[in-house]
């Protein structure tokens, strides 16, 4: 019905297969258990380590034994996680797969920053149509991947949209797939952001993530430039030789924090953060550092874990609804 060949669609799929980058993302500044950052633990492990490792997340923070991350990677990948002298550190890193080459990245729900990894791990990886805490049927690997492929030429099919781009048809999929992905995927720092909070190929990237021999890029949101974040980061690409680039960033004027969407606690707290009228990357992070040192001093908000949950929602509010940094 869209007129494509089937020589031309399996050379589309070769390009993804041979082209396409894993994007995982991270907010730089966030505190580990041993109070050093997410960018400082990069710099000195030179290692991007899974949740069961970190203990921090920007989605779910359940990654401990018999927690709900542990459960759905017990469904997902049939109980080898949970298998005697399995490690910690061979378990899942998620990503997503970084296809339409959004300046923001392919997930930027779950961080600021994000690291796209070499072609060679994209098979190494699973993919899942959408999040995989929702278990959904259409999974695989680069092997196998005709299911996660047919539900995104059904969906650009049916709705005129997929992971994040609009106005796409099966059509203007494959021509994409044929004449773009392997272009300069560093050239970010003037392109509109997508803003895609809920659509991805979810990516779960298994075994050891190295920066210094997995890793070409690290995008970083322009707000945390001359700053200690800003440094460390730099400091990560000069150390492990990773480009890097930044994006246009998000700011926000707190005036302009919706009540509806992400819920009506959201503007009292940008307020808070704010330091003036607008908030960024950086100010939810300093938000999330106080959290963290000073957890009785946001007792007025509630128990740590829900003020937690209101700070990642802000930053969805950010990506969302921000200006150009």
């Amino acid at each position: 019905m869209s007129n494509i060949s089937r020589d031309v669609f399996e050379d589309a799929v070769h390009n993804v297969k041979r082209y396409a980058k894993i994007g995982l993302h991270f907010h730089p500044d966030r505190l580990l258990p041993n109070m050093k950052s997410v960018a400082e633990s990069l710099l000195e492990k030179g290692e991007y380590k899974s949740q069961f490792e970190t203990f921090i997340s920007n989605g779910s923070v359940s990654a401990y034994s018999g927690g709900a991350r542990d459960m759905w990677e017990k469904d997902l990948f049939g109980g080898a996680y949970q298998t005697a002298g399995s490690l910690l550190s061979e378990r899942p890193k998620y990503g997503a797969l970084n296809l339409m080459l959004h300046p923001d990245g392919p997930s930027p729900r779950f961080g600021s920053c994000y690291l796209l990894l070499s072609p060679n791990v994209s098979h190494r990886a699973t993919y899942t149509y959408l999040d995989s805490h929702q278990n959904p049927s259409e999974k695989g690997t680069f092997k196998q991947f005709d299911m996660v492929l047919a539900a995104l030429l059904e969906e650009v099919f049916s709705r005129d949209f997929a992971i994040g781009e609009k106005d796409l048809t099966p059509a203007k999929l494959i021509n994409h797939f044929m004449h773009n992905l392997d272009r300069d995927s560093k050239n970010v720092s003037h392109k509109t952001a997508s803003r895609n909070l809920n659509h991805y190929i979810e990516a779960q990237v298994h075994g050891p993530v190295s920066l210094n021999e997995d890793t070409d890029v690290l995008v970083a949101d322009p707000c945390f430039k001359n700053t200690k974040t800003g440094n460390i980061l730099n400091d990560i690409c000069l150390a492990f030789s990773i480009e890097l680039v930044w994006h246009m960033g998000f700011t926000l004027k707190t005036d302009d924090v919706p009540y509806n969407f992400r819920g009506p606690t959201m503007p009292s707290l940008a307020k808070r953060i704010s330091h003036g009228d607008t908030i960024d990357a950086s100010k939810i992070g300093l938000a999330a550092k106080s959290l963290k040192e000073h957890p009785h001093s946001w007792e007025d908000r509630g128990h740590y874990d829900d003020v937690l949950q209101e700070l990642k929602l802000l930053w969805h509010v950010l990506v969302k609804f921000g200006k150009p940094l």
